[in-house]
């Protein structure tokens, strides 16, 4: 009876008992690196060897080295973790754009408000040189506001552009890397055991890659793994690795987009195929929240703008002699930037559309007709085939609304005017009302004589006049006041009625006359002039309008300059049948402005939060499932110990009989 069986069963014991020491002791030294899963060697029988008797086993073989792996939970830990950076790289430019709207006396509402305050002391003192300074001083410093927080916009735009070119930088290294673990995968799977370490390598690499773009994967029978953006764009296929690129925005150059070439070609991605990861969150910041931000304050700016100039037109300044008052401030043109694909034949750009120095020139153009209807949004107009000749598709971004419109059309305060040559079909322009309003704002007058504080229009009330009524005050309202034909009002009946007479300079006979009816607390209108009464008239009472005499003294307009605080322009609107809806104060507009901040940056970091609990989560369950636990490791040093001990005993056993065989043979 040979002995050899028993040795060859505790050799192979000792061999496998050994593997899974060096298995175990494997698992303990790398316990600490980053992504690696928990290994393990797999044991099997050796197949039994027939006799008389039966099957006698031939011991255990190590069939392999497996890692502990589950598709589920790493998905699940990639996917979440993309959806958290997307969040994080949102909210955290959030936070950086509220800082672009302070509160308090350090904001633009405050700032406006201060300004307008600041007609008090000229309506007061109308010939005070140092009380008009002051008015200007404040004016300007509220341009010089807007035109900070325009630069601070800028910042924020350079560095979204910065991040995501090198968010596009680390994806290209990723799948370079993904692709040539994909090969080296590939390689090794004829000899039937999986590189555990190669596949560790490459879903860190994945898992690090979810960090920029939400990806999915497909296995592929050599055991490459193919990846995906969500949006369905390849990104890894084999050995094979797509090059992402941060391309010029269509519209604006000093913004990028998330582009992918291929055989050669650039083109950029539908904003659709960016759903996750620090790129979607700075994509969404840079085409959304940025842009809102500045349309807000550039509707402040634009209304504020031109209402102060429109009153100011309307009044009278100290010059010799006195003229009808200069703008006070300036603001950027509104901006038409079309798409850097239009006009485009074969791939060819058409003659037409480029000037001398190889710019394109736009065949549209935006003129502001009334500042106080302008929406905090820009507008996307297009050429599309399917509408009639001479009709143009145009999309108010801010909320989607859609309309048709011809050259000449006026939509939300701005006209739009189509020249030759005409846009082609699919050809796209950026519309901004308001979004450059800010980066040129800034004071043009700098005499304090050429501030207007005075009316062209001075009422007095006659001595016989028996009621109570008197004049709170008077100011020019149109541009089509005529000074030089002087009103006289005479109340017919103490109800309120009353009728008035139009005459010219010389008092010839009446041009115009009429009767109207007052109420309590509404102003009585007339020849581009409004006049607000206090008290009571009696029937007979009469109140004359002329031509101001001494502008020098007269403070009509800085009064009415001064109630511009208190008037609802900010994003006026004539509805049907010329109903006006009331807009917003400016310190109201402000404030609304700082509320749509506030809630997107609380929304954006509610979201960061909860998306980084989610992937914190899913995180501890893969690493539950596939980390290393250092007391179960111990446990299995002792436990492989113990086995190779026991097969050591067996050879010594097996040694013994066969000393104990050569002694009986002997």
């Amino acid at each position: 009876m040979s002995v050899s069986p028993l040795l060859t069963i505790g050799s192979k014991a000792m061999s496998a008992s050994y593997a899974a020491l060096q298995v175990t002791g494997n698992n303990i030294s790398n316990s600490n690196t980053v992504g690696y899963s928990r290994q393990s060697a797999m044991l099997e029988t050796s197949v039994g060897q027939f006799s008389g008797s039966g099957y006698f086993g031939k011991g255990v073989d190590v069939s392999t080295v497996t890692r502990a792996h589950s598709d589920f939970l790493t998905r699940e830990a990639a996917t979440s973790r993309s959806m958290a950076a997307g969040d994080a790289a949102r909210s955290e430019q959030l936070q950086r754009l509220e800082a672009v709207f302070p509160t308090g006396e350090a904001g633009i509402g405050y700032a406006a408000a201060t300004a307008f305050n600041t007609f008090v002391d000229v309506a007061n003192k109308p010939q005070d040189a140092s009380a008009r300074s002051v008015a200007l001083a404040r004016v300007g410093d509220l341009a010089a506001l807007f035109r900070t927080a325009n630069e601070q916009l800028n910042a924020l735009q350079a560095g979204v552009t910065v991040d995501l070119k090198t968010a596009v930088t680390s994806v290209n290294g990723l799948t370079r890397q993904i692709a040539d673990l994909n090969e080296q995968i590939a390689s090794m799977q004829g000899n039937s055991h999986d590189p555990n370490d190669l596949l560790d390598k490459r879903d860190v690499a994945i898992n690090e890659l979810s960090k920029y773009l939400q990806v999915s994967t497909i296995a592929a029978d050599d055991g490459s793994l193919s990846v995906f953006m969500n949006g369905g764009q390849r990104l890894v296929l084999g050995g094979q690795a797509t090059t992402l690129a941060a391309v010029p925005d269509a519209y604006d150059p000093a913004k990028v987009q998330l582009g992918i070439t291929e055989a050669g070609q650039t083109r950029t991605l539908p904003p659709g195929f960016v759903t996750g990861g620090s790129v979607a969150g700075l994509l969404r910041f840079q085409n959304s929240d940025l842009p809102d931000a500045r349309n807000l304050l550039g509707q402040m700016a634009a209304a504020i703008s031109g209402r102060l100039n429109q009153q100011q037109a309307l009044g009278l300044d100290l010059g010799q002699p006195p003229g009808s008052g200069s703008p006070l401030l300036s603001v950027g043109s509104p901006g038409v930037s079309p798409a850097s694909t239009n006009a485009q034949a074969g791939g060819v750009a058409v003659a037409s559309y480029i000037n001398g120095s190889g710019v394109r020139v736009p065949s549209v153009s935006l003129t502001i007709v009334d500042s106080d209807a302008l929406r905090a949004s820009d507008y996307d107009l297009r050429s599309d085939p399917a509408d009639p000749a001479g009709t143009y598709r145009l999309t108010r971004l801010s909320d989607g609304t859609s309309q048709s419109v011809v050259s000449g059309a006026v939509v939300d305060g701005f006209r739009v005017d189509v020249a030759t040559p005409l846009p082609v079909a699919r050809d796209r322009f950026l519309l901004q009302p308001v979004a450059r309003a800010i980066s040129h704002i800034r004071r043009v007058l700098d005499d304090p004589a050429g501030l207007a504080a005075a009316s062209p229009v001075t009422a007095t009330v006659a001595n016989a006049n028996t009621g109570t009524a008197a004049v709170a005050s008077l100011s020019a309202i149109s541009p089509s006041l005529n000074p030089n034909l002087t009103a006289a009002i005479t109340f017919t009946d103490d109800a309120g009625g009353y009728s008035y007479s139009l005459v010219d300079s010389t008092g010839a006979l009446p041009t115009t006359s009429g009767t109207g009816t007052w109420i309590a607390g509404q102003p009585v209108k007339l020849n581009g002039w409004s006049m607000e009464l206090s008290g009571v008239p009696r029937s007979g009472d009469v109140i004359g309008v002329q031509k101001t005499a001494f502008p020098a003294g007269n403070n009509g307009n800085a009064n009415a300059l001064l109630a511009l605080r208190d008037v609802p322009f900010v994003g006026q609107q004539t509805l049907a049948g010329g109903v006006i809806q009331p807009g917003d104060t400016v310190t109201d507009a402000y404030a609304a402005a700082l509320a749509k901040v506030g809630v997107r940056v609380q929304s954006a970091k509610f979201s960061t939060d909860q998306s980084a609990s989610i992937a914190a989560d899913a995180k501890l369950a893969q690493s539950s499932a596939t980390g290393v636990n250092l007391d179960e490791e111990a446990a299995r040093l002792i436990q492989f110990q113990q086995s190779y001990q026991a097969a050591a005993r067996m050879l010594q056993v097996a040694q013994s009989l066969f000393d104990t065989l050569l002694q009986a043979a002997g």
